[in-house]
């Protein structure tokens, strides 16, 4: 399998080139030359195997040139320390006996070091991207360069806190995310790891990170240094590929529980931002898992869902703080690879499109291209106070604990099927503990957070609802905070510099 650009032709790479460089010189994506496809007969296989060996067989469709050994072994050392025996769970929430055809797979993905969606593939990522280093025979040290609305940032740091050969520095916006999440970045140890708060949101973060990336005097200047530019986000093709895993996962747990046969339709709803998560959710549709709709979730920072619903992108609007921060993007970067594959790899077309977003901070795609994404896509977005409400309504119901973020994801799912009459079964990404967002969580449950901090709001949340707080979180009290750099967004470039000759 090779890989190729989203906006130029490029001699096509492996994967272990991909996943070291990242980004495409060109600043585009690179995505794979073709995706691979799985027979019913093959998702059948997955059933009797665990996690890691699904996620093996899986990424082998992709990463050719890796050997099933080696990603055996990745696979296995990446979930060893997930503290579920399932490493992503599945909870399934039906209202009664009698509502059993339509029921909802809550995909629990954040059993992980840090809590979030992001271990299940950022635990592997700095395996695959050593042994690419191995395969590669590349000598020079990897900085590995992140911007985060909340949950990547620590997830990478964790992955790459002293991996041999690396580096890792991770902007997060200043005040943009939640306090939990900015503990447990902050307090980060590791003599390669470096943490900078940015004053601006994460768009802003983004944006700079990709600058610094296709600035090619930046590359210059680090190369004396020996010293070259990768990524840890979603733009990383060796992010995004794991995450395809788990939707196949779950479907073959719906099997499991006798919520569904073989064949049967589903469909799939993600709380979405950058667009990442989603978009391995249509890899798994295009490589034959039966998704019938993928349900596209987002906040009150809704663009993703107006792009759907008119065929225009538009950024130019006003950006809200929210109580699901990790959402709180108006750039989604991985929606370029979407509309590569849905152009038919037209790269001057995306090139426009990207073009016109950088220039002018929207572009519009024509009504062929928007009836194909209709085929695929729905979209809808929760407000504030129906994400609080969703919340209460799913304890009071179920007496099951849901963040901020999967209660988006619930809320919308709730939406379409009233819209739409598809009782088909669901599968739900649940992407965050709820421990990590215990003010907006304990106030939706109509406790007063009034006076207390946000490490006692564990305390109490667990207290309230008897649910056991995960370890890494309980343990954030203790933590010694060790980076306190903060940067103009204007200045990352120099942060990262700084950081790469020391």
């Amino acid at each position: 399998m090779k890989y190729i650009s989203t906006r130029s032709k490029i001699e096509p790479i492996n994967s272990a080139q991909a996943i070291l460089q990242g980004l495409s010189a060109d600043g585009g994506l690179f995505v794979p030359e073709e995706i691979p496809k799985l027979t019913l007969q093959e998702i059948e296989k997955l059933i009797d195997m665990n996690y890691s060996k699904r996620a093996a067989t899986i990424l082998q469709k992709f990463l050719t040139d890796y050997t099933e050994i080696e990603l055996g072994e990745c696979t296995e050392l990446a979930y060893d320390k997930f503290d579920s025996m399932l490493k992503v769970p599945l909870s399934i929430l039906v209202k009664d006996a009698k509502n059993t055809k339509s029921p909802v797979g809550v995909m629990e993905l954040w059993h992980g070091p840090t809590s979030a969606f992001k271990d299940v593939a950022l635990q592997i990522l700095p395996r695959l991207m050593s042994l690419a280093l191995k395969k590669t025979g590349e000598t020079k040290e990897i900085l590995i360069l992140v911007a985060t609305s909340g949950d990547t940032g620590k997830a990478a740091l964790a992955g790459f806190a002293d991996v041999p050969q690396t580096k890792i520095i991770v902007f997060y916006p200043d005040g943009g995310v939640s306090k939990i999440q900015r503990l447990q970045m902050v307090t980060q140890i590791g003599k390669n790891v470096n943490v900078t708060a940015v004053r601006g949101n994460f768009d802003d973060a983004q944006t700079g990170v990709k600058n610094i990336f296709s600035d090619e005097k930046i590359r210059e200047e680090l190369a004396k240094s020996n010293v070259k530019l990768s990524s840890a986000n979603s733009i990383n093709w060796g992010r995004l590929a794991p995450q395809i895993v788990y939707y196949f996962s779950s479907y073959v747990e719906m099997i499991k529980s006798d919520q569904i046969k073989l064949g049967d339709k589903v469909n799939a709803v993600v709380p979405t931002g950058n667009f990442g998560n989603i978009l391995a959710a249509y890899y798994a549709k295009k490589m034959g898992l039966p998704i019938k709709t993928l349900i596209c979730a987002s906040n009150k920072n809704h663009v993703l869902t107006d792009f759907f619903k008119t065929g225009v992108y538009n950024r130019n609007r006003d950006f809200y703080k929210t109580i699901t921060p990790s959402m709180d993007i108006l750039i989604s970067s991985n929606l370029e690879r979407l509309l590569y594959h849905e152009t038919g790899g037209d790269i001057e077309r995306v090139k426009s499109f990207m073009k016109n977003l950088n220039e002018t901070g929207k572009y519009k795609i024509d009504n062929p291209l928007k009836k194909k994404l209709d085929k695929i896509f729905y979209a809808d977005y929760a407000t504030e106070e129906e994400t609080a409400e969703t919340i209460k309504n799913i304890y009071d119901n179920f007496g099951y604990l849901i963040d901020t973020h999967t209660a988006v994801a619930l809320s919308v799912t709730g939406k379409y099927r009233g819209k739409t009459k598809d009782m088909l079964p669901v599968i739900a990404a649940s992407t965050a503990s709820p421990f990590k967002f215990t003010s907006s969580v304990l106030t939706a449950l109509g406790k007063s957070v009034e006076g207390i901090d946000d490490l006692k709001q564990l305390d109490e949340l667990s207290f309230f609802t008897q649910k056991r707080i995960p370890i890494n979180l309980a343990t954030l009290k203790d933590a010694k905070i060790l980076h306190e750099n903060i940067c103009g967004k204007n200045e990352m470039a120099k942060e990262v510099l700084k950081f790469a000759a020391n």
